[in-house]
């Protein structure tokens, strides 16, 4: 609420409301872990490497510098789960559930700002879908944390089994990657029921607020209603494309790593890493397989994955599944010579179509520019440093090793593209530019070759 009344005083643009909440959340988170008790060895951590894994939580990423079941004493581990729930569910989303639970009533300003956060054209309805998110929040991660601490149980005990299973739970669902464990799920990579709770999470936090509205919307809240209901356009074009993403995920990691990290593994296990990394990849950036033993190949396929990210309105980063959807439909109409974007029976509008492009473009000149400065100070190699951005990008968290080994540049480029690949690509633009009146001339069209 304090937030709100802050963007209320400054008046600011939607954009910079957005991503002002996520600089002071991390600011804050950065000053809790800077503590001496945040440390479990009771020592102040480093001015960067707390700014680092404050941003790292709050932005859902999970890329860290420091080992966070050894370095982070109970409290500091409280305070990076409190900034991944604040961070995955919007820090603005948060603040309004607060301020609508104490009867408060939303402002245009706010409704807008939340338009960039959950990425809806529907301002009216905010008020229900943020209420209806955070109660759908706290249902999935309590089941979630249910299921793993009866898993866990017979391991760790009950107190500590019901830490790590909140922890985790959160994590996952809030597509966040931080784990209790020094090695992720590298030692669960074969515990059928472990990798489908997580997945489960994964996918559910993945998919996005309003695609599971309308499922359970669809499948479950008709009640006595014999009328057929039907999913919409956007919710058919998410779970198709992230179908596929799995799918073919899965075959690659599988076939690319068959010889490598899963040789001499009953390809049913094979399987199960397979589709868990396919999973994690996108969006989660939780590991059963060692990152840095994986082929070039593998690490070229992931980084793909990474970069396309969860969906819009969801807890995880990159261009969107929607996006990528759109762009391969754009290419197919042009293929056959069609002027318009069909889908399902419908046609995509023009503006989405633009929108799609954008977000490409800028995404991957993004990740270009902030490939200079880590060439130029890192002895990594290409591929490293490439999977390394990808995934702070795409706000993923997986990396080959090389994270804590990053110097003080390499440190500061990573964060500022974890910022940048969470509050959206677009809401970057949006923040700092100006919007222009348009032209009162119309200039007439010159062709132009390209390709």
């Amino acid at each position: 609420m304090g937030i709100q009344r802050l963007i209320a005083r400054l008046q600011l643009k939607p954009a910079q409301s957005l991503a002002l909440s996520f600089l002071g959340t991390i600011l804050l988170g950065t000053v809790l872990l800077k503590l001496p008790f945040s440390s479990a060895a009771g020592k102040s951590t480093s001015l960067i490497d707390a700014l680092f894994t404050a941003t790292s939580a709050t932005c859902v990423t999970g890329l860290v510098v420091v080992d966070t079941p050894t370095h982070f004493s109970t409290f500091g581990q409280v305070v990076i789960l409190l900034l991944i729930q604040a961070g995955g569910l919007g820090i603005m989303t948060l603040s309004t559930s607060l301020a609508l639970i104490f009867g408060r009533q939303m402002g245009l300003r706010s409704k807008l700002a939340m338009q960039n956060v959950l990425d809806q054209v529907d301002v009216e309805g905010m008020k229900s879908l943020i209420i209806y998110i955070l109660k759908m929040t706290l249902v999935i991660e309590v089941i979630g944390a249910v299921l793993l601490f009866l898993h866990w149980r017979g391991s760790f005990g009950e107190l500590k089994a019901a830490y790590l299973a909140i922890f985790h739970s959160v994590s996952a669902f809030c597509n966040a990657g931080f784990s209790l464990f020094s090695n992720s799920f590298v030692s669960y990579k074969y515990d059928l029921v472990l990798n489908i709770i997580i997945t489960f999470l994964i996918i559910l936090g993945g998919i996005g607020f309003t695609v599971v509205a309308d499922i359970q919307h669809t499948w479950f809240g008709r009640g006595r209603s014999s009328k057929p209901a039907s999913l919409t356009i956007h919710t058919k074009l998410v779970l198709t494309v992230t179908a596929l993403l799995l799918l073919v995920g899965t075959l690659a990691i599988f076939f690319g790593e068959y010889h490598n990290c899963l040789q001499g593994v009953p390809w049913t296990k094979r399987l199960l890493c397979s589709y868990f990394q396919s999973v994690t990849a996108r969006t989660a950036g939780f590991n059963t397989l060692d990152i840095g033993k994986l082929t070039n190949v593998t690490l070229f396929i992931i980084a793909v994955l990474m970069f396309i990210g969860a969906s819009p309105g969801s807890t995880g980063g990159g261009i969107k599944t929607s996006t990528v959807g759109i762009l391969v439909l754009f290419v197919r109409a042009m293929f056959r010579g069609q002027e318009k974007i069909e889908l399902f029976n419908r046609t995509a509008p023009l503006d989405v179509v633009r929108k799609a492009v954008c977000v490409t473009l800028l995404s991957a000149a993004l990740v270009c520019l902030l490939m200079f400065p880590l060439l130029a100070t890192q002895k990594a190699n290409f591929i490293q440093l490439l999977f390394e951005a990808v995934s702070a990008f795409g706000t993923v968290g997986l990396s080959t090793g090389i994270t804590p080994k990053l110097t003080l540049t390499g440190k500061l480029a990573i964060a500022f593209l974890i910022f940048a690949g969470r509050i959206g690509h677009l809401t970057v633009a949006f923040a700092v530019g100006r919007r222009r009146r348009p032209p009162g001339i119309s200039y007439p069209e010159a062709r132009v070759m390209v390709g």
